[in-house]
């Protein structure tokens, strides 16, 4: 398994993040399978939400966690998000959803805590305040952001005494602005449009780790590119380079992320344990820079 720098934090983690969004229906027997997949393939790094299945799905995998060592898993969950009501980054939500999640994981910490959605009510101070309790506590150990421009980070980072370590933004080759935007700098189409901020290239300047979430889907969890018939050019290609390189096309879609210098971290959604070892296979392909840019342009993009 490949490894990158997880931002500032000075530790190591796997290129690919196992999300745990959609294991809340799941049987005990199923998570077990579905942690035990992950971890025999070095991907021990699982991605949560205090809202993720209202709370259960980090009920369901303590359960998993209980029966294996907690030193072998990295576990990051995510708050901020009031469920069709508001955004909330005060200091008492923040502390109060860290203290739901160590709960319903049944552990003493967590790995890494991450805003979930922009709070335009924010006052960084009270969050830092949180952040600081809950790292002196030791009740979190690293913390990042979701869905943020530049401007977001920076502001939040003056009052940080710890680095914003990952940002986690939708990413995937039928959703890539932050690519076609410094792709089409100064040109008259849509496509140079930048409704990010930069957020890509501030995030490599700043060494934050870009974590990209719906990694297999297009549009706002419309559905899955790989084997759609809307998408007849992209899988071509993907077909072709899967056979190259003896992979499926899941693999290549999942590669494709990876290969950009960015170092970015790819956070699954499957639940199937053959689509997950797919996914975590792609860390042993490095396309080459031609078969990058022919995926990006089947993919509808142009080249200016």
């Amino acid at each position: 398994m490949k490894k990158i720098d997880f931002g500032k934090s000075g530790i190591k983690v796997p290129s690919i993040a196992v999300g745990c969004m959609r294991i809340s229906n799941m049987s005990e027997h199923e998570v077990d399978a579905f942690v035990d997949t992950a971890l025999e393939n070095g991907a021990n790094f699982f991605d949560h939400a205090d809202i993720y299945g209202r709370g259960n799905s980090e009920i369901v995998f303590s359960k998993a966690l209980a029966k294996r060592r907690r030193e072998d898993f990295i576990i990051q969950t995510k708050c901020g998000i009031v469920s069709g009501k508001m955004f909330d980054f005060s200091y008492e939500h923040i502390v109060e959803s860290v203290n739901g999640s160590l709960k319903r994981l049944g552990t003493d910490y967590i790995d890494v805590l991450l805003l979930h959605r922009p709070d335009t009510l924010m006052e960084p101070e009270e969050v830092a305040r949180a952040f600081d309790e809950l790292k002196a506590s030791g009740k979190v150990r690293h913390f990042g952001v979701s869905n943020q421009n530049p401007y977001q980070m920076a502001l939040l980072q003056k009052y940080l005494d710890m680095p914003i370590c990952a940002n986690q933004l939708q990413f995937s080759i039928m959703h890539a602005p932050m690519i076609q935007s410094g792709i089409n700098v100064n040109m008259y189409n849509d496509s140079a449009v930048n409704r990010d901020g930069g957020v890509l290239d501030y995030c490599r300047l700043n060494d934050i780790t870009i974590q990209s979430w719906s990694p297999m889907q297009y549009g706002f969890f419309e559905g899955c590119f790989v084997d759609n018939e809307k998408f007849p050019e992209l899988n071509l290609v993907l077909e072709r380079l899967a056979e190259k390189y003896a992979a499926s096309k899941t693999t290549i879609a999942i590669a494709w992320i990876l290969r950009h210098p960015a170092n970015m971290q790819a956070v699954t959604g499957t639940t199937n344990l053959t689509r997950l070892a797919e996914c975590i296979k792609a860390t042993d392909i490095t396309i080459t820079r031609e078969e990058w840019y022919e995926i990006y342009k089947a993919a509808g993009n142009i080249l200016p």
